[in-house]
């Protein structure tokens, strides 16, 4: 149809003047004859006189018979000549591809969806080549094949544009640009949080933010179990024995367990995903969106700030240089456990500073080795004792002599003066002018909480606790949470506190999460803690253990079953608090034998101490004593004043043979 339009285009004006000699020749013959127009045109054309009517027919028949046939050569000619035209377009299109694809493969194979549609928008008129193309080549004057080159320079553009944009775009931009839970960091605390959004809402996307490489893993074995190992390779697998002879692995799950962060927003069923080696650098409350170290933002709806802690430093190594600060671990991470294991195999002493619960058992844990390897370990703190922070002063000598035993040299009252590096040993001056020599030195002196965010999101930071500063229901802003060591968080019944543990990291973090998802539940749940001097001492705590406080124990003869070890054979897990519920203590039958009060003999092998607060217990310790956490829960939350405490220590059972 469009040829046909094209060459009645052309043969419109000889049709109209032909028309216009009929009609002439037509009134002639009408005139002439006295007859009407329409009885005689037909025979006066064709049989009318010799004079100038029957010439002029006969002319107007040659000329119609001529222009028709020139027409019909002009188009078959024009058709002919864009077809051959498109043909090379083809062509030449097809050769320019494969150029490129002989030079860089790489790039072809980048640039091929983008370039893809440029032979492809031909396609259509290649199957009609003499319907839809002719008809947009003949419109213009001739020379129809000028339009083609004018569209060429615009046509490798996509294809250069495409190349640049693969090769210089990071990963991250493929990450999602929003997502409906996000949280930062890829602790405990982080994957608590998840797991009850994802509880309570089965197909939420959630969004974790890590600077580790690792996906989330507990840190309690990376100073306990993973020490004991018998495995060479146990710093590679981090799989390890528990005391209970099960082995597992520090990972909560396996990595089949997340998706890609670049999948997530396609995930039909939602997901956890973890995006790990990035640091969140700032935090825009009000727009409800982060920015990464790689200047990625993403925006939320709900945001969980688990940031954890910071392992501290002693003002004195810092000041040494950086010669002794090579000859320095700060203990927190997988990289650090490697490190440590693969330095305590190749030198002669270590020396750990700090006597809390990290520097106890990593003296534990090396002295251990050390009767293996003739490995020093030394340990020093300023207390009097080890954990005299936290245990009575009583308990804190008899763990000491404990901590010997393990093949450790304590010294206590040690408060370090300087440190100084001569001879590729380090050189430790106490002030009360004590000297110890060591290759390497573990700073075990506690934890800074991490509130980088705080001044980027304007988030309040505890001037008392550290840490950023909630209610109740672990909020700092109305869509932003904080869990985990961060957390400075309001406890109704202990009031405001800050915990560093892994349970509290469970607990706040499962609270979170919860909340997150609606529903604005207090924190009530007093988490637990947990410290083990090999397998066959540790202890369980709950609630504010100061040794500061006032205490009364009660103490009995332990049995074989009083250990860490036979704890986890009968619970069946290393990692005790996973045993934990929020189940308190129901009615609990008190043995009829009596309970003596805090025993006077140096054998304290299992027994309860109550730390007190105006007459009202707000902390307790299971020494040796295991499985009995929600009894301690029930006491703390009834806050209750208590006449005889060695009544209340029959509810733990610890006379029973």
């Amino acid at each position: 149809m469009l040829t046909c339009r094209t060459m009645w285009r052309k043969l419109a004006p000889l049709a109209r003047s032909s028309s216009t000699v009929c009609r002439q020749n037509v009134r002639r013959a009408g005139l002439n004859s006295g007859r009407t127009p329409t009885c005689v045109p037909a025979a006066h054309m064709s049989t009318g006189p010799a004079g100038g009517g029957g010439g002029d027919n006969l002319k107007y028949a040659v000329l119609v018979a001529a222009a028709s046939l020139g027409s019909v050569v002009y188009a078959y000619q024009t058709v002919k000549g864009d077809q051959q035209r498109y043909e090379a377009r083809l062509a030449e299109l097809a050769s320019r591809s494969q150029k490129a694809a002989s030079k860089d493969p790489a790039t072809l194979s980048q640039s091929e969806p983008t370039a893809a549609p440029s032979p492809e928008k031909p396609s259509p008129p290649a199957s009609d080549a003499k319907g839809a193309t002719p008809s947009k080549s003949t419109e213009p004057p001739p020379e129809p094949a000028a339009e083609i080159p004018a569209a060429e320079p615009p046509e490798p553009q996509p294809e250069v544009v495409a190349e640049s944009a693969v090769a210089s775009t990071p990963a991250s931009s493929k990450l999602p640009s929003h997502t409906p839970y996000l949280l930062i960091g890829g602790g405990t605390a982080s994957f608590a949080a998840a797991r009850s959004i994802r509880a309570r809402d089965p197909g939420a996307k959630v969004l974790i933010v890590t600077d580790e490489p690792d996906l989330p893993y507990m840190r309690p074995p990376l100073s306990k179990e993973l020490w004991f190992s018998d495995d060479p390779s146990v710093t590679e697998t981090l799989r390890f024995k528990q005391w209970n002879g099960k082995e597992r692995s520090i990972y909560f799950q396996p990595p089949s367990f997340y998706i890609s962060p670049t999948e997530l927003d396609s995930a039909a069923n939602g997901g956890v995903a973890v995006l790990t080696g990035k640091k969140v650098v700032q935090m825009d409350v009000r727009g409800n969106k982060i920015k990464l170290d790689d200047d990625t933002e993403i925006s939320y709806d709900k945001c969980l700030i688990a940031t954890g802690g910071v392992p501290r430093n002693l003002q004195v190594i810092e000041r040494a240089g950086e010669e002794v600060m090579k000859k320095t671990t700060l203990f927190r991470k997988i990289e650090d456990f490697k490190s440590l294991d693969k330095v305590s195999r190749n030198i002669e002493s270590i020396t750990i500073i700090g006597g809390g619960f990290l520097g106890s058992e990593l003296a534990c844990a090396l002295g251990r080795r050390s009767t293996d390897s003739n490995l020093e370990v030394i340990q020093m703190f300023p207390e009097r004792g080890n954990m005299g922070k936290v245990l009575p002063e009583y308990l804190s000598n008899w763990t000491t002599e404990k901590v010997k035993k393990e093949g450790v040299k304590v010294l206590t009252e040690a408060l370090v003066k300087s440190v100084t590096c001569k001879n590729d040993k380090l050189e430790i001056q106490l002030k009360d002018g004590r000297l110890v020599k060591t290759d390497h030195i573990v700073a075990a002196v506690g934890l800074e909480p991490n509130v980088e965010l705080a001044k980027s999101a304007g988030l309040e930071v505890d001037s008392d606790f550290g840490g950023f500063r909630v209610n109740a229901e672990l909020q700092a802003r109305s869509n932003i949470w904080v869990a985990g060591d961060a957390a400075c968080f309001y406890d109704i019944r202990l009031g405001r506190r800050r915990v560093e543990h892994h349970d509290h990291a469970v607990v706040s973090g499962r609270l979170a999460g919860e909340n997150m998802t609606g529903a604005s539940k207090p924190y009530w749940h007093q988490s637990m803690f947990w410290s083990d001097l090999g397998p066959d001492v540790g202890y369980e705590a709950i609630g504010i253990v100061d040794s500061s406080l006032p205490t009364v124990g009660v103490f009995a003869k332990a049995t074989a079953k009083d250990t860490p070890r036979a704890a986890t054979e009968q619970s069946g897990t290393g990692i005790r608090s996973e045993s934990e519920t929020e189940d308190t203590a129901t009615s609990t039958v008190a043995p009829v034998t009596p309970a003596p009060a805090v025993q006077q003999k140096d054998d304290y092998g299992k027994g309860v101490i109550f730390y007190l607060r105006d007459k009202v217990v707000v902390g307790i310790i299971l020494w040796n004593v295991f499985n009995r956490m929600p009894i301690a829960r029930k006491i703390i939350k009834d806050g209750e004043e208590h006449a005889d405490l060695n009544e209340v220590a029959k509810l733990f059972n610890i006379h029973e043979d």
